[in-house]
């Protein structure tokens, strides 16, 4: 901030311009005006450099005449940019500028900003070019220097992105159920020979057979509800479900015995479920009986179940397909057989999923991929489970997480795109992308994505990282408070707490080149000089390339650095 405060100066200008307020006059009283700057030292903040601009011209300064156009101008070695031109005008000149009063004078605030470039770095300074004209004289005053600039603090943004692994859902141990079912005679419980000979009882023999043989497969019980038609006189019918409960557990005992499957004491659940009327209404409304309706209707009427039990057998003398096909379909055994497949063990794993990944199923595939520390070894399992399983996202995604660890980030974005066209919804997949528009400078893709990936740690972490690029500090602590690493820390010291960020890299363990600089730069924040020194030479040490930009960075302005 540069302006004088000096009674003696203000005076002598304030003679020098009594009743005389011209071009030249009012370039050597220039002081006058108070020209304060914030920051006094211009910083980087969201792609852009901001600067506010206040002052106050007197009264008896400004010319009744005069038009000054003032234009910030920042300069570095080689180039320079300017902001946007401010105009301000006398009472009696013609123009579209701000008046400014002879007699009051006026304070002003300027506000503008322009876009962030590289050779901005470490500019030297800002200065204020004013051109002042009155009638047909142009002046250019000589430039004024303003402050100190460009911190490019931000720019030490670390890409630590995180990027999501879509997980595996293997069961070393999966249950599965064998459903057959055996019907019966009317009024019987005898199961036929017929019943034993079907595709589902052979399948299950032969599970038995299975069992016996094999360690990995074990029957582990069965539950079997029966039923009786509801024609039939209800403890008859539940006598009836009773024994037909029986006889299916005794044609499977038969089997199991001649498999030699040994079975505990409660493997079997034996459920008489008595008459099916619930059955019996369900099957009547999907038939074709153009009656079906009433019929319901009417039999519900009944409240004494043996009244609609009869009812039952005089209606399906009427309609041959109640006595021909639903009655019939309704005197059964329902077998639920439960089993449990138990599956390859990591050795298995570990030595298949190289040797013969097609034998393996895509959950085998990610399984066995955790169960390698070598990063190129993960790579070629999920490689394999994307060639192999194609139309499942997972493999894709798990190839470009490794990718990215490898630094192939092109292939990365390839593999993520991939996944992205299966399943444009996958939260992993769209903070994976966000994390590569990040990087790639797209702030707004990255944005837009990492929105729809939802709040889990890793999103959050990667919108804090969006957030300091934008300017954003405050969100960007809130983001990805809980992660003690150089990023939030930086986000702490860009927020104006570097204490806070002193405390953050000291818990983060990070013994990195830029852990160590930007420590140093909370020591320059804080006045604390051995500080600054210190945690500079051990980045130096760790990253001899930081040393020009140390000598540069305006941090440290002040500061001996002694490199």
């Amino acid at each position: 901030m540069l302006q004088s405060n000096s009674t003696f100066i203000a005076i002598a200008v304030a003679i020098f311009l009594a009743g005389c307020a011209g071009l030249g006059s009012m370039e050597k009283a220039l002081d006058t005006v108070g020209l304060s700057v914030e920051p006094e030292t211009l910083i980087l903040q969201g792609g852009n450099v901001e600067v506010t601009i206040t002052g106050n011209f007197p009264a008896k300064y400004f010319g009744k005449k005069v038009i000054l156009e003032a234009t910030p101008v920042l300069v570095w070695e080689g180039g320079e940019a300017a902001f946007e031109t401010e105009g301000f005008q006398g009472e009696d000149a013609a123009g579209n500028y701000t008046v400014v009063s002879y007699e009051v004078g006026k304070s002003f605030t300027y506000n503008a900003s322009i876009p962030y470039q590289d050779v901005m770095e470490d500019a030297s300074h800002l200065e204020l070019r004013i051109r002042g004209k009155k009638g047909e004289s142009v002046v250019d005053f000589e430039p004024y220097f303003l402050c100190k600039g460009v911190i490019t603090t931000p720019n030490l943004v670390q890409p630590d992105d995180k990027f999501m692994i879509t997980p595996d859902r293997f069961q070393r141990t999966i249950s599965y159920t064998h459903n057959d079912e055996i019907n019966y005679d009317y009024n019987s419980s005898v199961v036929k020979s017929r019943e034993t000979k079907t595709d589902e009882w052979a399948a299950m023999k032969a599970l038995f057979t299975l069992a016996a043989t094999a360690d990995s497969v074990s029957v582990t019980g069965v539950t079997i509800e029966a039923y009786a038609s509801p024609e039939g006189e209800i403890s008859l019918n539940e006598d009836l479900a009773a024994d037909r409960a029986s006889s299916a557990h005794r044609s499977l005992q038969r089997e199991l015995r001649r498999a030699r499957v040994e079975t505990a004491e409660d493997f079997a659940n034996l459920v008489a479920k008595g008459e099916d009327w619930e059955g019996f209404k369900k099957l009547m409304k999907s038939s074709d009986i153009a009656d079906k309706d009433l019929i319901i209707r009417v039999l519900e009427m009944y409240t004494d179940k043996n009244k609609r039990e009869e009812e039952i057998r005089n209606i399906a003398k009427t309609y041959s397909e109640i006595e021909e096909r639903i009655l019939p379909s309704l005197r059964r055994s329902m077998i639920a057989l439960d089993y449990t497949v138990e599956g390859y063990t990591d050795e298995e794993l570990i030595d298949l999923c190289k040797s013969a990944p097609e034998t393996l199923t895509v959950e085998e595939l990610l399984y066995s991929a955790t169960l390698f520390d070598d990063l190129d070894d993960k790579y070629a399992i999920y490689s394999s489970c994307a060639s192999l399983h194609s139309g499942d996202l997972r493999g894709h995604n798990n190839s470009g997480v490794c990718l990215m660890e490898m630094g192939r980030n092109n292939q990365a974005k390839e593999a993520f795109n991939k996944a992205h066209s299966l399943d444009a919804g996958n939260k992993a997949v769209l903070n994976n992308l966000g994390a590569i528009a990040r990087q790639e400078g797209r702030m707004e893709d990255a944005a837009s994505l990492l929105a729809k990936a939802g709040s889990n740690p890793e999103t959050s972490y990667n919108k804090g990282l969006v957030a300091i690029t934008n300017g954003n500090y405050g969100s960007a602590i809130s983001s990805m408070s809980g992660s003690n690493t150089v990023n939030l820390a930086l986000a702490k010291l860009l927020k104006g707490d570097a204490k806070g960020a002193k405390t953050t890299l000291n818990n983060s363990n990070d013994d990195g080149a830029i852990a160590s600089y930007v420590m140093a730069i909370c020591c320059a924040r804080l006045g604390d000089d051995a500080g600054v020194k210190s945690n500079l030479d051990a980045a130096l040490t760790k990253d001899s390339s930081l040393e020009s930009k140390a000598n540069a960075d305006l941090e440290f302005d002040g500061i001996e650095l002694g490199l």
